[in-house]
């Protein structure tokens, strides 16, 4: 892997990069559209392709309760497997293991849990979350860690945090097919400034590819989340990628671009749009409200995707109204467009030096309309 910090702003800590990866070239600031299991939900590859998408990102746990890992191995690996030929993200499968929560149970070796599926019981490992991974083969493997919730005791953060850090290091011992894949190590330290600092420094002492700050956006205000955000940023090398993890509105993503993070995703807007929900730039706009039914406009006047070139408000809500999957098929299509023409406007803006104004007048468009639904 190889990550060139191709402009710095003199305005802010936002910058362009570029991430050479196995399978391709990755712009950043850039935001990965989640497949979880090997699928952006509705969506082929070629229509998140067509929209803009560099990389996707994939769910460890998921893709090892099924099908597998070893089949997907067996059958020519994840980007084969899904006929997806760009970078792939991986993530470890922690999250999902700690949001078990009765159904779990963490010890210095690993976590035992029972399957959502069935409850069959399983064992991950951060050396066997390194082994799925290799498997399936990703472009980035994220390390096993421990995401704690908000709120948590100090007591606590400090000894999850202890435990990520010596979890990190048996990954990159677990970590052998060096040449095509990448690791990524996890900040962890909850809410806490200090911890955050110590956790930064030493999960960057162990030198790796990339790093990545999780347990963010798990029920803390919106402004302790940017405070911790950026007092993290300012410990993680500038010199290699740096990842906010699982975030996907609007407002953190262009404050992040500002603090510097280069890596974003979420399952948001694809989650918004099975809902019935789009981003638009005026606003949030919820497409079955009785308002639409005869509504002739596009979801967005502004966008140039095909659903806003060639659906009405009114044909939409009728979609989601009678249960048609092609509802949230365009509304997924428009929201994943939507968030990526954001960021490539976001690029183009550092490179003119006008992102602050961007990010303002984005924001203002976009948040200043949700309070009252756009009309």
């Amino acid at each position: 892997m190889q990550f060139d910090v191709i402009y710095s702003s003199k305005e802010s800590r936002a910058k362009l990069g570029k991430l050479k990866l196995s399978h391709g070239i990755v712009e950043t600031p850039v935001f990965m559209p989640v497949g979880t299991r090997a699928t952006v939900k509705t969506l082929t590859p070629d229509e998140v392709k067509e929209l803009g998408a560099e990389i996707i990102l994939s769910n460890t746990y998921h893709l090892y309760l099924r099908p597998g890992d070893e089949l997907i191995k067996d059958l020519g690996g994840l980007h084969k497997f899904m006929n997806w030929d760009l970078p792939i993200l991986t993530d470890s499968g922690g999250f999902q293991v700690f949001s078990l929560g009765r159904l779990r149970k963490i010890t210095e070796e690993g976590v035992a849990f029972q399957s959502h599926i069935d409850g069959s019981k399983h064992f991950i490992s951060p050396e066997k979350s390194i082994a799925i991974q290799q498997n399936l083969g990703s472009d980035i493997m994220m390390a096993f860690d421990e995401c704690v919730e908000y709120p948590a005791p100090r007591e606590y953060v400090k000894e999850s945090l202890e435990l990520t850090h010596r979890w990190l290091i048996r990954c990159k011992e677990a970590w052998t097919n060096r040449e095509t894949q990448n690791l990524f190590g996890i900040v962890q330290g909850g809410m806490y400034n200090d911890l955050r600092q110590e956790s930064a420094k030493r999960t960057v002492d162990c030198d790796l590819p990339g790093y990545a700050i999780g347990g963010l956006s798990v029920g803390e205000p919106l402004d302790l989340l940017l405070e911790v955000l950026d007092h993290t940023e300012q410990y993680l090398p500038k010199d290699k990628p740096r990842y906010l993890m699982g975030v996907g509105s609007p407002d953190i993503i262009l404050n992040g671009i500002e603090m510097g993070i280069d890596m974003f995703d979420c399952v948001l807007p694809t989650r918004m749009a099975r809902n019935g929900t789009a981003m638009t730039n005026k606003g949030q706009v919820t497409i079955r409200n009785a308002s639409y039914r005869e509504d002739t406009r596009p979801l967005d006047p502004e966008c140039n995707c095909p659903t806003c070139q060639n659906y009405s408000r009114a044909y939409l809500r009728h979609l989601f109204n009678v249960g048609e999957i092609l509802g949230p098929r365009l509304v997924s299509y428009h929201n994943l467009y939507f968030l990526t023409q954001m960021i490539f406007a976001a690029r183009q803006a550092i490179k003119e030096e006008r992102f602050i104004a961007f990010k303002n007048n984005f924001l203002m468009n976009y948040y200043g309309s949700t309070r009252k639904e756009e009309k």
